[in-house]
């Protein structure tokens, strides 16, 4: 579920992804290969790939808020602090930040940055061009620092 909702952009969401998930992982359950003779390890690793990729299944699927943007020359630079909000922050609330970005930029972050694919990877899988893959990652941690900015204004006003 914690892999779901990052891609997910609500609960109701990422409990369909788990179902839509499951669902394969028990049609394939005989295809499954042991790596290393390490079952728990290669089930964990095994669900966790069908996971993000019914993710990635229910983003197409549900393309109508979707938008890709080709690279740009703009710069994103990030500000440079100490102990802040964010570090007040729960993982429930991190996530729910992650949720409240374009799904097209939640996507490529969570392949990239969470689950380490690379861009190439990420263009191919979404069908985008590596450059837009690249851009969106851009756009998606301008956003998510756009909101960690706005929750530690929202912070340093509660504790003042």
């Amino acid at each position: 579920m914690a892999i779901c909702l990052r891609y997910a952009h609500n609960d109701a969401d990422a409990r369909e992804i788990v179902n839509d998930g499951f669902l394969k992982v028990f049609r394939e359950i005989d295809a499954f290969t042991l790596g290393n003779h390490n079952i728990e390890g290669s089930l964990k690793a095994g669900i966790k790939t069908i996971m993000i990729y019914t993710a990635i299944d229910h983003h197409r699927a549900n393309k109508k808020y979707d938008s890709h943007v080709e690279l740009t020359h703009e710069v994103y630079q990030q500000e440079n602090h100490t102990e802040n909000a964010i570090d007040k922050m729960s993982y429930q609330e991190i996530i729910e930040m992650i949720q409240r970005i374009s799904p097209s930029y939640r996507l490529v972050f969570n392949l990239f940055v969470i689950d380490g694919f690379k861009h190439e990877d990420i263009a191919r899988k979404l069908n985008i061009s590596v450059g837009t893959s690249k851009s969106n990652l851009a756009k998606a941690r301008a956003s998510i620092q756009k909101l960690f900015q706005e929750e530690r204004r929202h912070y340093e006003q509660r504790v003042i």
